[in-house]
């Protein structure tokens, strides 16, 4: 009796894992996720093969059993966090749906890998009675960051973009001149979230005047006539763009010298931020439904119907930041009218 079905195709993990990272780039997911999903991949892929009595160069997808990614599975485990598991996890899942889809398997193997339940995750935002970011915010705009080469202009937009956008670091670092948009009283900034999504976050008149400031500073520092649209917004003080360590370094020395690092939650860093947006707005009454939009999550808590909010209420929602009221106080009074 023959088969259907047509034969397997044979390849070895290792290229059917170099093939399914090529796949994922494609979806412009951020450079920090596709490492992420390939240093999953390859210890659990290394720890498979150890079991299998094979070199990991030598296992062929077919021979990727449930029974074998169970144990790669188990030892993988006992060393890592729930939630490093959680996220391991997911990374195979789709790297073995990936090699179904492609005929080197014949079913996803991950139904047999028992995935460990993870509580939900509490907010963040920094410690303290609410003035943790209004005390950053003016203690740097006042120069408080020693730095070889201050920039505080920089500094000060980099801190005041995540605490009124609740940007997260790589959708900050992804930024351009070109995502600004909008008339004055009206700017949005066009985001490149997780997945790929994009979304539209509007800000406020205050930050809008921080950006120029910081721009014209940009001009003068190193000696430019203009910047093109496709320039990033944040950058470093050789004028190439800001990258996540050096963000993580610039965000944690403002909090040390601006004296709120004692504020700063465990596992927090730049992400700190984003939940000092979120916990602030929620405080004055912003909606679930208008908090996952401005978050860019593609859902709110089980149950609860997707109600999309309008443009005009994301706004309102965003309006009641009091990290504008900080912004509006620093500037100028002889400051001129925001971005052209």
């Amino acid at each position: 009796m023959t088969s259907d079905r047509d034969p397997l195709v044979l390849m070895r993990l290792p290229e059917a894992a170099g093939e399914f990272l090529s796949s994922l780039r494609t979806k412009k997911l951020s450079p920090h996720t596709v490492s992420g999903y390939e240093s999953d991949v390859r210890i659990v892929a290394e720890i498979a093969a150890g079991l299998a009595g094979v070199p990991v160069g030598d296992l062929e997808v077919r021979h990727l059993s449930g029974r074998l990614i169970r144990g790669a599975f188990a030892e993988f485990s006992d060393p890592r966090s729930a939630a490093s598991v959680n996220r391991a996890w997911s990374a195979w899942n789709q790297f073995l749906t990936f090699c179904v889809a492609e005929g080197l398997l014949e079913g996803n193997p991950m139904a047999a890998v028992p995935r460990p339940k993870q509580p939900a995750k509490a907010p963040k935002p920094l410690l303290g009675d609410g003035s943790a970011s209004a005390t950053l915010l003016e203690r740097i705009a006042a120069g408080a960051r020693k730095a070889r080469d201050p920039w505080v202009e920089r500094d000060l937009v980099v801190l005041a973009l995540a605490l009124v956008t609740g940007m997260r670091s790589a959708e900050l670092l992804g930024v351009t001149l070109g995502s600004i948009g909008g008339s004055p009283g009206e700017r949005r900034i066009q985001v490149l979230g997780k997945g790929g999504k994009t979304r539209s976050l509007p800000i406020e008149a205050p930050i809008e005047h921080l950006i120029e400031r910081y721009l014209e500073s940009r001009l003068a520092r190193f000696g430019l006539e203009a910047l093109p649209r496709s320039a990033a917004l944040l950058v470093d003080t050789e004028n190439e763009p800001l990258r996540r360590g050096g963000l993580q370094y610039l965000v944690r020395q403002c909090y040390r010298y601006a004296g709120i690092h004692d504020r700063v939650q465990k596992g927090t860093l730049v992400h700190a931020l984003r939940h000092e947006f979120a916990t602030r707005l929620a405080e004055r009454g912003a909606s679930a439904h208008e908090l996952m939009e401005l978050l860019g999550h593609s859902s709110i808590v089980t149950g609860q119907a997707y109600v999309a909010s309008t443009a005009r209420e994301l706004r309102r929602a965003a309006q009641g930041n009091p990290a504008y009221g900080v912004l509006d106080r620093l500037r100028p009074e002889d400051d001129p009218p925001g971005i052209p």
